[in-house]
């Protein structure tokens, strides 16, 4: 193991986590987990074959039955202590991010406080799951409805968010009652493995929940979604992946939630505070250095004031100090990949030759690692791939409307429905942009949508269901309508 890890206070075990007990995956397999800053080997993590994963599965539908007839506040207390250890390991935590999937230090502490509250969120609302009592209408008969678990369910996260995304699925599934296996993204497994010793020493009784990392990804996910006894999956991704998914479950009629891709576009009208937009900008656009779903993908500026825009949001991002995450002061820490790399490279490149100006960034930085500067094009052509595609990086494409009709008509010419962003002064334009925005969250003069309390998710392609808020518990319960006689 890494000594760069040595600071992380060996949170993690690098093997699987299956009915409670930590264990090698069979053969003793095993795949590297590097540090994209510089590729250098963090640790050996135990590489799960379909045998694995099955075990896994036998482990949390053995444990199903009675972890759902668990009292709802047992399940909550065992969420609120796993959020205080969170917090009180915030430090170790945001190193081990930043370590395995580059962000900034601070930036990831911010992360362990947001995916901690989902810990607290549902801590809450386990003990509000309620149905309903109502007499018949014709009389006659009571209608009562109860809410029950959905059952084993399967928990696939990405790499981009590696604690937030397991908690905001771990939570809500136990405040509800249901078991788990989580398989992690290949490159970012050691967050999840921290996360699953932390649910361990709260009280999580063995089986509810098992970690299974793996290198065979497509494999494990079909072998787990050809069983029938699991009964739901949980997938945060691209839509690519997430289409193959749906397709899987449709023999065994698995329930599903789909938190896809997104092309989210950041509105800025005439009448904007600009200095507030260029704020919401930065944010939008910067956080994770653009390797987040809801990450401001194109910028639609009022024509009058989209020169002055561009200016001052090149300036801001021309000054920000690209690194390591872990030294002091960097603000943009490398990409996933090389990969990632040769593909936000490869639409930036596309928008030039096809005549978008280069205000700020555009050219690779030098390994080692996977770095890559923040950009910013003016003039991008409309038939430029990074007008269609998520581009997952620092790069900040700006173009111009000049109604509100065309700006809404620009926003909504897309395959995805995540995230929108706009700017304006005006309410009255504000509350129609809200409802004319063909997306499932819309941030009005603000950069931040993410919030534990708000029902998080998209339409299109960008999937369906919602993770967060009153609504992410609905979607690991079920509901029994049972009918008593009047008398």
């Amino acid at each position: 193991m890494s000594d760069a890890l040595r600071g992380t206070g060996a949170l993690f075990t690098p093997q699987l986590f299956v009915g409670g007990a930590w264990r090698d995956a069979a053969g003793g397999r095993t795949f590297a987990v590097t540090d994209p800053a510089d590729g250098s080997e963090l640790a050996q993590v135990a590489d799960a074959t379909v045998e694995d994963a099955r075990a896994a599965l036998d482990a949390a539908v053995a444990a199903q039955e009675e972890w759902g007839r668990t009292a709802p506040r047992e399940r909550s207390e065992v969420l609120r202590r796993a959020f205080e250890a969170i917090v009180a390991r915030t430090d170790e935590l945001a190193l081990l991010m930043s370590l395995e999937m580059g962000k900034p230090v601070a930036e990831a502490k911010g992360e362990v406080a947001y995916g901690a509250e989902f810990f607290r969120w549902f801590a809450e609302e386990a003990v509000r799951i309620a149905g309903r009592w109502m007499p018949a209408p014709a009389g006659g008969s009571r209608l009562v409805t109860i809410k029950k678990p959905v059952g084993p369910v399967l928990l696939v996260t990405p790499w981009n968010f590696p604690l937030a995304m397991g908690t905001r699925k771990i939570g809500p599934a136990v405040a509800a009652g249901c078991t788990m296996v989580l398989k992690p993204a290949e490159q970012t497994p050691l967050t999840s493995l921290a996360l699953a010793r932390i649910m361990q020493e709260a009280g999580l009784p063995d089986g509810v929940l098992n970690v299974v990392t793996t290198s065979e990804a497509p494999a494990v996910s079909e072998a787990l979604q050809a069983d029938a006894r699991l009964r739901k999956v949980s997938f945060t991704g691209s839509t690519e992946v997430g289409r193959i998914l749906v397709r899987q479950s449709a023999d065994r009629l698995q329930r599903v939630s789909m938190e896809l891709g997104g092309n989210a576009p950041f509105l800025v009208f005439d009448d904007a505070d600009l200095d507030a937009a260029v704020e919401g900008a930065m944010v939008a656009k910067m956080r994770n250095m653009g390797e987040a779903c809801t990450s401001a993908n194109r910028f639609l500026v009022h024509a009058a004031v989209a020169d002055d825009f561009a200016a001052r949001l090149a300036e801001r991002m021309s000054s920000l100090v690209v690194g390591r995450g872990q030294d002091d002061g960097v603000q943009v820490g490398p990409l996933i990949d090389d990969d990632a790399v040769r593909s936000v490279g490869e639409l930036v490149e596309d928008a030039v030759a096809g005549g978008a100006r280069v205000l700020a960034g555009a050219t690779r930085i030098d390994g080692p690692g996977h770095f890559y500067p923040p950009t910013v094009l003016v003039d991008v052509p409309a038939s430029a791939r990074l007008a269609a595609e998520e581009i997952f990086g620092p790069v900040a494409p700006v173009t111009t409307f000049t109604d509100e009709d065309e700006a809404v008509r620009l926003a909504n010419d897309t395959d995805y429905g995540l995230a929108s962003y706009a700017y304006t002064r005006d309410l009255a334009r504000a509350l129609r942009l809200a409802e004319r925005l063909d997306h499932g969250m819309v941030g009005i003069n603000t950069g931040l949508l993410s919030n534990p309390a708000a029902p998080f998710g998209g339409v299109k392609a960008s999937g369906f269901g919602r993770e967060g808020g009153f609504e992410g518990i609905e979607e690991y319960l079920e509901t029994t309508y049972v009918s008593l006689p009047a008398g």
